[in-house]
């Protein structure tokens, strides 16, 4: 592999990517990152608080820096935050330094699997079906921009998603 020998895994809430990325990193005999928690030890404080005093641009501001540095590693699976690529920065950063693997997943199955997490800021203040549809539009072009991979989540259970992620990133 090139790029650093890293894996960052981009997509929407939801999609699976702290999970599968647990399990990819445990294939690989990789480091598993997710750059949420990694905000979040370094400062101290969850994500819904960063949102609610900083705002989404203080939280991206941190999540920019946090991202740059962790991409610097080898050997990393990174799992990013949803909206991640919404910074320019951040998509040129992880498409030099990983070879990146969006994760797709339906809006339906993103509305079952961030039902009861109340970590979500963005999905706590609307309706959250209207919000993931929003994310999504503008959005899922970012993905596909930085994408090498693209894998749908859907109907794979988690082993399977992160085992043909290992076939695709290490076949010839």
């Amino acid at each position: 592999m090139s790029k650093h020998g890293n894996v960052i895994l981009v997509g929407p809430m939801g999609a699976g990517k702290s999970t599968i990325g647990r399990q990819l990193a445990q294939l690989l005999s990789y480091e598993f990152v997710d750059s949420d928690h990694e905000i979040e030890a370094r400062t101290g404080a969850d994500i819904p608080w960063i949102f609610d005093v900083e705002g989404e641009e203080g939280f991206r501001r941190r999540e920019q820096a946090v991202i740059d540095q962790l991409t610097l590693r080898d050997g990393i699976v990174l799992a990013t935050g949803g909206g991640a690529v919404t910074r320019e920065e951040n998509r040129r950063v992880v498409s030099a330094r990983g070879i990146v693997v969006y994760l797709k997943t339906s809006i339906e199955q993103q509305l079952t699997r961030t039902a009861k997490d109340r970590k979500r800021p963005l999905l706590q203040h609307a309706e959250p079906r209207k919000v993931l549809t929003e994310l999504m539009k503008t959005r899922e072009p970012l993905y596909q921009e930085v994408a090498d991979y693209v894998v749908d989540t859907d109907a794979s259970n988690i082993k399977d998603v992160a085992s043909e992620i290992a076939r695709l990133i290490t076949q010839p």
